[in-house]
């Protein structure tokens, strides 16, 4: 898998996603879901918020949203707010951060955010539920 694969466009990261960690875990069915993930930039074109509707991601003229000379589009900044509303992410925030520090570090510096303090198992966003202990965490609300 690339490394940029759990990096998506718009500035979420994958790895703390419900469909992608139902999925790793093997947990679809037991939580009543039929379809997993592998990642926004698996799924192509099928990206949920943003590459359906930006030809540049659609041709894949962008990797991310930053690069784009409208960032942040009207479309980015709706999901933005519908995202710190709803799980206290900050998508225009972390682009800015991705930019700055690159994919790499970028990766590393969410892998460590969403790994849970109690067991080290993986944390969903979504859910804000530690998916290897059950611990109810949001590491994005201090």
């Amino acid at each position: 898998m690339s490394e940029k694969n759990l990096a998506a466009p718009c500035g979420i990261y994958c790895g703390a996603c419900r469909q992608y960690l139902l999925s790793k875990k093997g947990l679809l069915e037991e939580r009543g879901y039929k379809q997993g993930c592998k990642g926004c930039r698996i799924r192509n074109k099928n990206c949920t918020f943003i590459r359906r509707d930006c030809p540049a991601l659609k041709k894949r003229e962008l990797e991310f949203c930053y690069e784009c000379e409208n960032f942040p589009c009207q479309k980015l900044q709706k999901i933005d707010s519908y995202y710190q509303e709803k799980y206290s992410v900050n998508m225009i925030g972390n682009l800015k951060r991705l930019e700055e520090v690159g994919v790499k570090k970028w990766l590393q510096e969410q892998e460590k955010l969403y790994t849970c303090p109690k067991c080290g198992g993986e944390i969903c966003v979504h859910d804000a539920e530690c998916y290897d202990c059950g611990n109810k965490i949001n590491p994005n609300i201090e």
